[in-house]
């Protein structure tokens, strides 16, 4: 008995193509890995014809794969794949809604010389949006059936049906010439839907408008980096009056302690140790939900896909390509999402090059090290006619520098241990759409639960292992610095002598220990620290009176430069570890980091003090 005849189903990532195959094939799918492989295969005999059986092969933009799912799926459409045969036919789901991205896939499948059969699926999507396309017409340009489809209501399925029949009884289609390179297929992509679209619809005609703008190769980067500017002024004025609330929140608890309790080792741990120490990390919260609320507006509208094709061309200049914006932009966050999103990376240099730079980024661990600095070292004064704070440009620029530092390392890497050619980038653009409300607050709601939990977690125990440490052994009676005498003076003053070339005293050096948990645990342990050691004006003052009472200028910008490169959280580590498979990366990674934290805050130091005096 012979084998059942092949039809791979295809089609780019979002197209509706898994949903096309489940209808197709309805319960009777098999589940499993191709060999020596992660990369699922579902197979499926076609409903009411069992001598056909369909392959749902991962999603892709082209026949040249960027990564291990696309490999397999250009392999097998090859039929250079050992673990599954070369289709008889190619079954293409093509989204109506955005047909010239679609066609040049299709229009690389047609030069297989495999019979074929295309799904233009979505088109109750095509029509609410009013576009109208000419299947007949796309079917003549393309010299391949054509079929109206939209997979989630069945529509359409008994044509398809009998059009994949008919394309393996008649075999390959007339070879047609549509040029040779990736630029001439994408230009015939879109002549063809250009022709055969009756009506460009609403949002496309929109979609259209806006990226002859936001994508123009002047204007765009300017929009861009204003929209950026824009996003760290909001952070400081935005986010004043909540910040006060919460500040006079912990005052009120701290008072409301301190007249219940006496004096003694428990008032101590919770007015100076947990509340001193957590609140002055959980006070940052508006300020990281004002700029976490403006990176999910500009996901929900579509703008973020735009923001990564306008960064390929300087992504270019340092060996990348934009596909490594993605990861680098979620790194803003935090640097562990970031590292893992750069396994969409297929190229393993490219990968390793964005993994080692991501912790560069400035992620929300560093806004409150940044914000308490600013604050305390930054006048709050306006500019340009009281349009922008001055705090909001020192802000912006300390996210500039770790960017152009990110830059800087991976053009070093890219020549050098991670060197490698360059890939072209592809990147399928959204159509822009309104906000939706419901995707920013259950956003925000996330990122408040992450931050939350880590102050009740992380931060919440290297708080009370750092009072421990600060209040042992005690001190004696009338001590200028009851501190000092205990193990964390000790600890600081040991890493002072490392410290003191770029400004550190013990009390800085001491923090910094701790911040290797968690960044902004830093801040938390100045808190705790100031608030053991000072005196009750100076536990109400907080952490940033104690800053602008005790550093110098020079002493403020060494540790803002300290923080743009200063080496990673341990969890960073570990991930790091995971996704590079050893400690040979992480361990690199830490190195020079440390390094570049070391040599940029004694630059800083020691230019400021020349200056500054």
């Amino acid at each position: 008995m012979s084998s059942p005849s092949l039809v791979a189903v295809v089609g780019n990532p979002n197209c509706g193509k898994s949903a096309l195959f489940n209808a197709l094939t309805g319960l009777r799918q098999k589940v499993a890995n191709y060999p020596g492989a992660t990369v699922e295969r579902r197979t499926g005999p076609l409903l009411g014809n069992d001598h056909i059986e369909l392959v749902d092969l991962p999603g892709t933009y082209s026949m040249t794969p960027r990564s291990p799912d696309e490999a397999v799926t250009t392999d097998v459409l090859k039929g250079t794949f050992k673990a599954e045969r070369r289709p008889d036919a190619i079954l293409c789901v093509v989204d109506a809604t955005n047909l010239a991205q679609h066609l040049r896939f299709v229009i690389e499948l047609r030069a297989l010389g495999v019979p074929m059969v295309i799904a233009l699926n979505m088109t109750d999507l095509a029509a609410r949006e009013r576009i109208n396309i000419d299947a007949s017409a796309l079917a003549h340009k393309l010299g391949v059936p054509v079929v109206e489809t939209v997979a989630v209501r069945k529509k359409g399925l008994q044509d398809l049906k009998e059009k994949t029949i008919e394309a393996l009884q008649m075999g390959a289609p007339s070879t047609l010439y549509f040029g040779a390179s990736v630029r001439d297929y994408q230009r015939a992509a879109r002549k063809i839907a250009k022709d055969v679209t009756l009506s460009e619809g609403i949002g496309h005609k929109t979609t259209r408008v806006l990226d002859n703008v936001l994508l123009h190769p002047v204007a765009g980067p300017v929009i861009l980096l204003a929209i950026l500017f824009l996003m760290f002024q909001a952070v400081f004025s935005w986010a004043e009056a909540p910040m006060t609330w919460i500040e006079d929140g912990i005052a009120y608890l701290q008072t409301g302690v301190n007249d219940l309790l006496p004096e003694g080792w428990l008032l101590s741990f919770l007015s100076d140790g947990i509340l001193a120490g957590v609140g002055a990390v959980i006070v940052f919260l508006p300020q990281i939900l004002i700029l976490f609320a403006f990176i999910l507006v500009l996901e929900s509208t579509g703008y973020m896909a735009r923001a990564a094709f306008l960064m390929d061309r300087l992504m270019a200049a340092v060996g990348l390509n934009g596909r490594a914006f993605i990861p680098l932009l979620s790194s803003f966050a935090c640097a562990i999402p970031g590292i893992m999103a750069a396994r969409t990376i297929a190229d393993p240099k490219d990968r390793l090059t964005t993994i080692l730079i991501a912790p560069l980024m400035t992620c929300s661990a560093r806004i409150p090290v940044y914000t308490v600095l600013i604050g305390a070292v930054i006048p709050n004064t306006t500019l340009f006619g009281n349009w922008v704070g001055l705090q909001g440009v020192v802000m912006f620029t300390l996210y500039l520098a770790g960017i152009i530092a990110a830059l800087i390392v991976a053009a070093v890497l890219k020549r050098t241990v991670a060197k490698g050619k360059a890939h072209t980038f592809m990147l399928e653009l959204p159509k822009y759409q309104t906000p939706r409300l419901a995707y920013v607050l259950t956003g925000l709601y996330e990122r408040a639960r992450l931050f939350l939990r880590r102050a009740g977690t992380i931060i919440l125990s290297v708080t009370i292992l750092l009072w421990f440490l600060a209040s042992f052994p005690a001190a004696p009676e009338g001590a200028a610095s009851p501190v000092s005498y205990s193990l964390v003076g000790i600890i600081g003053g040991w890493l002072e002598v490392i410290f003191a070339p770029i400004g550190f005293n013990w009390e800085i050096s001491a923090a910094l220990v701790p911040g290797m948990a968690a960044r902004e645990v830093a801040i938390s342990a100045l808190g705790t620290v100031y608030s053991i050691g000072g005196s009750e004006e100076m536990v109400e003052a907080g952490v940033r009176a104690a800053i602008a009472a005790n550093w110098s200028l020079p002493t403020a910008f060494s540790f803002m430069a300290w923080f743009i490169f200063a080496p990673q959280c341990l969890s960073t580590i570990a991930v790091t570890r995971r996704e590079t498979a050893g400690w040979k990366w992480p361990l690199f990674m830490l190195g020079y980091l440390f390094a570049l934290a070391y040599i940029a805050s004694f630059i800083t130091y020691q230019v400021a003090s020349a200056i500054i005096g």
